[in-house]
C-alpha cells in the first residue's frame, strides 16, 4: 500500500490525527472506493450515488451511518 498527500483544512487534519485506527482505516477505504471508481469520467453526484449504492448493498443503513458519524 502506498501513501498520498492531500491538502485539507486545519480542523480536518486535527480530526484525522485524533481519530483511532479504525476511523483512519474507514477513511482510507472511503478514499480508495472514491478514487477507484473511474472518477475522472464522472461528476461528484454520480460518484456519491455509486458509493451510496455500494454501501447499501453491503448493509449500511441511514441509522448505522448516523451512529458512525456521531460516534466519538
Amino acid at each position: 500500500m502506498q501513501q498520498i498527500v492531500i491538502d485539507v483544512e486545519d480542523k480536518i487534519q486535527s480530526a484525522f490525527l485524533a481519530a483511532d485506527a479504525q476511523k483512519k482505516k474507514e477513511l482510507s477505504n472511503l478514499v480508495a472506493l472514491f478514487l477507484g471508481l473511474d472518477w475522472d469520467n464522472k461528476n461528484l453526484i454520480e460518484v456519491m450515488e455509486t458509493i451510496s449504492d455500494n454501501a447499501e448493498r453491503r448493509g449500511l443503513t441511514p441509522e448505522i451511518l448516523k451512529e458512525l458519524l456521531t460516534d466519538e
